[in-house]
């Protein structure tokens, strides 16, 4: 009974600590000599485009004949009066009666559009995803040469870990682009994703040869007893122990390697990061954007991180 007072104490002294932190940021706000205009923000995300319906002939405008097309209207082609195109009813620019010219609008409809921040959304996670599959490919077998009785695949696969992991992502980035993408004819997305696989992967590495290693050297022994080849003990046997160890630091990874996306557009990908910077050059409004990118971002990871913990609590129900 103790301990519940104790536990709810605490609690409240979080969010002491979290109210404390809110009030801090809204005095840093207001001490700011800056103008907001949030306003501004949600047509760079989403916004109502024009879609024109044009004139495809020569004609004039006339209601509709039968019940079935009460209250329509169509343009009827001048020299052919079978031939007629149908006319929307909302945002109609045209009466019964006009002569209309081929190329003239008829209607304007108003279709949702995605702006260039959510494009650049969608620009990063497929760059995330495709990087991170080839990452975990490209580390698995890193980290199982690590652990190879074969020297030379052993130390190409150290050289590999400790030259990428000693280097910064960013060098790596220019590297790949400016020179193997040139000798290789690779586009910007191919060399961004490549970039990205090479660095996730060499962290991937050291994580599976953690992992692998933290499983008891028995677990090869009684595999190898019952029959197993070494390959088929490890695919069956310890892989899949392992896989459920380093879940946690591989979300982690993944985690770092969304917002290591980012540094790819310093080659001109327009992922998020890039068109954020677009759109504070076009409304001067470098807080409200950034703000919302940290937030896009945030929400990636955290959707990232939920799945990963669903995932764990269901390997732990399966033990």
């Amino acid at each position: 009974m103790e301990k519940q007072p104790n536990q709810l104490l605490w609690h409240g002294v979080f969010l002491l600590m979290l109210l404390a932190a809110v009030f801090g940021i809204y005095k840093a706000v207001q001490s700011v000599d800056y103008t907001w205009r949030w306003e501004r923000i949600p047509q760079y995300i989403a916004y109502q485009a024009e879609q024109n319906n044009l004139a495809e002939f020569d004609g004039t405008v006339i209601a509709g004949t039968t019940s079935a097309e009460q209250g329509k209207l169509f343009l009827q082609n001048d020299l052919d009066p079978n031939q007629r195109q149908a006319i929307a009813s909302t945002g109609i620019k045209v009466a019964e009666g006009d002569t209309i010219f081929r190329g003239d609008t008829l209607d304007t409809e108003l279709t949702w559009t995605a702006g260039p921040i959510a494009w650049g959304v969608w620009v990063t996670v497929k760059l995330s995803l495709v990087a991170g599959v080839f990452a975990i490919l490209l580390g698995t077998l890193a980290g199982l040469a690590r652990l190879s009785p074969n020297p030379a695949l052993r130390n190409l696969a150290v050289t590999y870990v400790e030259l990428i992991r000693g280097t910064p992502l960013l060098v790596q980035i220019f590297i790949v682009y400016f020179f193997i993408g040139t000798v290789l004819n690779l586009d910007r997305f191919t060399a961004g994703v490549a970039a990205l696989a090479v660095f996730t992967g060499a962290y991937v590495a050291e994580i599976v040869r953690a992992g692998i290693s933290s499983i008891h050297k028995g677990q090869m022994e009684a595999g190898r007893s019952l029959g197993l080849t070494s390959a088929q003990t490890m695919r069956y046997v310890i892989l899949p122990q392992a896989f459920k160890r380093v879940l946690p630091p591989l979300a982690g990874q993944f985690i770092n390697l969304i917002k290591d996306s980012s540094l790819v557009s310093v080659i001109s990908i327009t992922d998020l990061t890039k068109a954020g910077r677009e759109v504070v050059s076009s409304t001067f409004s470098p807080f409200e954007v950034w703000f919302t990118v940290a937030l896009l971002y945030l929400v990636l990871t955290g959707t990232l991180s939920f799945l990963v913990r669903r995932l764990e609590v269901k390997y732990a129900r399966s033990n």
